[in-house]
């Protein structure tokens, strides 16, 4: 895993490798899309939509962990298989991915164009950004970097040190499912249940792992500290608060609060309530308490290994 962070750090996932195959994700992806839409049909009754959706949930991730097992065993053991097993899972860890996309809403934001900001971070989030002030896009900017720290690299990267590929691409499965069909909405209620519950499952301990990463390393550690632990169970998400609390904190912040999500106002409670709203220079100290947090998971890891 120290392997795959490595190469991800350095290079990020080329734009001319994607245009050519693609992603494993946008892989997974495909095969979600196609489970979709054969076997989500709105005539069927919501409980047999639950049990398509348990069935299809456990064949995609079935899937992925005898892919990944079977890439394992293939390799010889020692060295080689430590360094191209870390080839192999680099793919999944999006440590250069997420940096650079909340470091393109940081840059334009100071100059005021907050226009090209909006843009940048509808890359990133869901919700409306026209609806966004420079204090809404830091927000969602900041609130993105802290939940996705957790998706994106310390819980593929945790799966990946105990069970190797079969747990890297187990969890990234697991994770793309839940992005895909794990929402509340009418059509996903019932099929998406089980993606919802089992990505909860697996978050469970990354989620709080990432947010004592950013508590060890924030430049206000005793305020990080006080706010994640009185705050994340506020969070709509039972993993996401704990990230997102951590970070409101460590930058003294207020986080999450009201939104406009698909046209509608969702009211969020906040995190880390009566602190003042973010702003540009926010995002870069963010993105700070990020590196450090990441070098920090990847030095414990090498550590790991050696002992």
């Amino acid at each position: 895993m120290v392997v795959a962070m490595a190469v991800d750090a350095l290079t990020g996932w080329p734009s001319p490798l994607f245009a050519r195959i693609g992603h494993p994700v946008t892989w997974l992806g495909r095969l979600i899309g196609a489970i979709d839409a054969g076997w989500n049909r709105e005539s069927v009754a919501p409980a047999l939509r639950r049990a398509a959706g348990i069935a299809g949930a456990l064949v995609v991730i079935a899937l992925s962990v005898v892919i990944g097992w079977v890439l394992q065993s293939l390799l010889a053991a020692g060295w080689l298989q430590i360094a191209l097993v870390g080839i192999l899972a680099w793919p999944l860890v999006a440590l250069r991915s997420l940096h650079d996309h909340v470091a393109a809403v940081a840059e334009p934001l100071p100059g005021g164009d907050i226009a090209a900001a909006r843009e940048a971070v509808s890359r990133i989030v869901g919700r409306d950004p026209a609806a966004l002030d420079e204090a809404g896009i830091a927000r969602a900017a900041i609130e993105s970097l802290a939940e996705n720290a957790s998706d994106g690299i310390v819980a593929p990267v945790f799966w990946g040190a105990l069970f190797g590929l079969p747990g890297i691409l187990g969890y990234k499965a697991i994770n793309t499912l839940d992005s895909m069909i794990g929402h509340r909405s009418e059509r996903y209620e019932a099929f998406g249940w089980a993606a919802a519950r089992i990505d909860d499952v697996a978050n469970f301990i990354p989620a709080r792992l990432t947010g004592f990463l950013f508590v060890l390393l924030a430049p206000r550690r005793s305020q990080a500290l006080s706010c994640m632990t009185r705050d994340a169970r506020r969070h709509r998400s039972p993993n996401a608060g704990w990230p997102e609390a951590a970070m409101a904190g460590a930058l003294g912040v207020r986080l999450s609060g009201p939104r406009i999500y698909r046209g509608s106002l969702t009211n969020e409670p906040w995190l880390n309530e009566g602190a003042r709203d973010p702003l540009a220079v926010d995002i870069n100290e963010a993105l700070a308490v990020y590196r450090r947090a990441m070098l920090l998971l990847a030095a414990i890891l090498a550590i790991l290994a050696f002992a």
